[in-house]
């Protein structure tokens, strides 16, 4: 059975019941005349530069695909230094890059991709089945220990042919490998075993359609055009991703024509956007839901460990105000961790804001005067969301402190589970409602901090079930047993709001369903002079 532009990616046991690959010609046809058709250089070749004010401290973790965290900002430069086998592309959730085609066995224990023919890395040399291999092998992000764990062997009969075979059937093989995670994106093996590791951060050479030009820690990082990417000539020569942490600075850059796009532009800066001549304010839904994570709820002597003071918290939250006062109301109250649009997605309750009801619940829990919680870590991006909610908590007499950090060191810290009290936990990464649960919520996840033996329990059956209706049952009753043990308290799925600068012709906000930052980098462009 063959795979192509047309799979869903995430939805993948539907195409693996179908037993001819005939049926897929059609569409892998149109795929080909399509890719054939955007691959024409525009005339003149690539042009002129675009400016970012990028919201958060670039991290060169972020130029490896081997250290990806399971969240959504690596892709900012991913999707410009390198490419994968298979990613999100407009009007596909899982579109052939690298990969010109997939297929997969009929009993789900062999996956083989055939690489597309031309597809070279930014030094010339030609992508083989040796990257593609090495780059697995090498890769230690969010959700690396299961994925080596169910692959029993990767074959490379030739150049351009790898198979993987796995241990078992596992529904979702692509999903974390092309989709969640930056398993599937891959690296020159021979570059990177001349120049380790840390030399690959400091100069990475990927098969991206921009190439690595300089990064300057704390200022910027340049780009300049792959004019040999398979897909088509980018239309812009150079790019350029200024750090501007502060959100007023970023609209001020905007407004003087420093910059082309301001990411991240919140409430009264957003209106101003709206009301500026030559400025365009451009939300975007996103797959990022934002929660708060009681850390402590593991533990038999704090507060937390007791699901009335968990439900307290969530009832203290007024979500709605939040929402049009930080994001004029474009985020979604989905009162879940798991995005709308995941495929499994259990629909929770309407979140209920009662603070009433709330600091009731507090004085049954034996908090009747309320009680200190600690601090509150959260991505320093984020910590308006953040101040926000601890207002709210503050009065029904939860009182907590802020500890913002910048997002690196944030999420290093988060994962390696030295936070207590309380966490403003996010996660914009693609995936399913498995690939959400598995990471913050399952055994072993990289963003949990304790395991329900119950929720495992049905998670290790959802994990090897083939039929989708079952499985969809079971990941069910997981989502409403962390909605019922209250083990988080949902903020929102965001609403990305960004500034975009007259010059701009094509921005890419939105090319991509649900994907915040801009993208894909070769199809954006400048007005013309």
């Amino acid at each position: 059975m063959t795979g192509n532009s047309r799979c869903p990616g995430f939805r993948l046991l539907p195409l693996l019941r179908r037993r001819s690959a005939i049926q897929f010609l059609p569409a892998f046809l149109a795929l080909l005349l399509t890719i054939g058709a955007g691959g024409t250089a525009r005339a003149g070749g690539p042009d002129g530069q675009l400016t970012w004010g990028i919201h958060v401290t670039l991290a060169p973790t972020w130029f490896d695909p081997a250290e990806t965290q399971g969240i959504i900002t690596p892709y900012m430069v991913l999707y410009a230094l390198h490419d994968g086998l298979m990613k999100p592309m407009p009007g596909q959730p899982l579109a052939p890059a690298l990969a010109e085609s997939w297929s997969a066995s009929e009993d789900a224990l062999s996956f083989e991709f055939v690489l597309r023919k031309g597809a070279r890395f930014h030094n010339g040399e030609e992508v083989t089945a040796e990257d593609v291999k090495f780059s697995f092998e090498r890769y230690r992000g969010s959700a690396s220990k299961l994925l080596k764990e169910k692959v029993a062997a990767i074959e490379t009969p030739d150049a351009r042919h790898v198979r993987f075979r796995l241990k078992e059937p596992w529904p979702d093989f692509l999903t974390y490998y092309v989709g969640a995670t930056g398993a599937g994106w891959i690296v020159p093996k021979k570059y990177v075993e001349q120049v380790g590791d840390e030399g690959f951060k400091k100069a990475p050479i990927g098969a991206g359609p921009y190439k690595f030009v300089s990064f300057t820690p704390g200022q910027a990082l340049v780009l300049e055009a792959f004019d040999d990417y398979w897909r088509k000539t980018p239309n812009v020569r150079r790019l350029v991703f200024r750090v501007i942490p502060d959100e007023s600075t970023r609209l001020a850059a905007l407004k003087r024509g420093e910059i082309d796009i301001a990411y991240s532009i919140r409430g009264e800066l957003a209106e101003e956007i709206e009301h500026t001549k030559g400025l365009a304010l451009k939300p975007a839904l996103t797959l990022a839901t934002y929660f708060l994570y009681f850390a402590d709820q593991w533990d038999a002597k704090s507060p937390w460990h007791d699901a009335r003071v968990r439900r307290a918290a969530n009832l203290a939250l007024d979500l709605k105000t939040i929402n049009e006062a930080l994001t004029l109301g474009h985020s979604r109250i989905t009162n879940s961790i798991v995005p709308a649009s995941f495929d499994f997605y259990w629909q929770p309750p309407a979140a209920v804001y009662d603070p009433v009801k709330a600091k009731a619940l507090l004085a049954e829990a034996g908090y009747p005067n309320g009680f200190d919680a600690g601090e509150l870590f959260c991505d320093s991006s984020y910590a308006n969301l953040a101040e926000a909610a601890i207002n709210n908590l503050e009065d029904v007499g939860i009182r907590i402190k802020l500890r913002p950090l910048e997002r690196a060191a944030y999420y290093k810290a988060y994962a390696e589970k030295t936070f207590k009290n309380v966490i403003q936990g996010s996660s914009g990464a693609f995936g399913n409602a498995a690939t959400r649960i598995q990471a913050f919520v399952a055994k072993g996840g990289a963003y949990a901090y304790g395991d329900d033996a119950e929720i495992d329990a049905l998670f290790d059956q959802q994990a090897v079930e083939l039929d989708q209706a079952r499985r969809g049952a079971t990941l069910a009753k997981i989502q409403q047993r962390v909605h019922d043990q209250a083990m988080f308290a949902p903020l929102w799925q965001l609403a990305f709001l960004n500034g975009v600068g007259s010059r701009v012709k094509e921005s890419g906000f939105g090319l991509i369903a649900n994907y915040p930052y801009t993208a894909p980098y070769e199809d954006m462009s400048l007005v013309e002079k």
